[in-house]
């Protein structure tokens, strides 16, 4: 894991301020959002529920950490199976499968690797290598569902902690230009 931070550097404050403006956009759209995390383990469900009303946005969000538990929740073994655990293949069905099992109209899945190498994937594991994707449904159903992915290479950071934080940055700002 990388000691001091060398690269872009996130503001905490601001970011958890965003999120709470996203929360509110959210709500006043009457949109419902899910996410499978791995990379950011929960982060991104945690940053939208520390506003008040998240109730009615947040539907659930899934933390799967391992591969077993992306499979047990949607993501098929063939994707991880044939394009890697770290890839845009992996996020789309991890996305795509939150926002179909919670029927909300935004689900959001997170892979990567943050400041190490991950032992059970090193051949995958690039460090700062995240991948993403916002799946988006008018309607909450699969008419019309349509799937984003994008690729960050998040710069060394001083704790874990700010990786996850800037990981759910770079999500936050994708999703919020597509809901402009």
């Amino acid at each position: 894991m990388a000691g001091a931070a060398t690269g872009k550097v996130y503001d905490e404050a601001q970011i958890r301020a965003e999120y709470a403006d996203l929360t509110r956009l959210l709500i006043a759209r009457g949109l419902q959002i899910t996410t499978m995390e791995s990379a950011t383990s929960g982060q991104i469900a945690s940053l939208i529920t520390d506003t008040e009303g998240a109730s009615a946005v947040l539907k659930g969000a899934y933390v799967t950490y391992c591969n077993e538990a992306k499979i047990k929740n949607g993501v098929p073994a063939e994707v991880i199976a044939t394009h890697t655990v770290y890839s845009l293949q992996t996020a789309e069905a991890m996305a795509t499968a939150c926002r179909r099992s919670y029927q909300a109209n935004i689900g959001i899945g997170v892979t990567g690797t943050m400041g190490n190498v991950d032992p059970a994937n090193a051949a995958a594991s690039e460090p700062g290598n995240v991948y993403f994707a916002i799946c988006l449904s008018k309607d909450a159903t699969q008419t019309g569902e349509k799937v984003h992915s994008f690729h960050v290479q998040i710069e060394p950071q001083p704790t874990r902690l700010m990786y996850k934080l800037a990981v759910a940055k770079e999500v936050r700002d994708r999703l919020v230009g597509l809901l402009a």
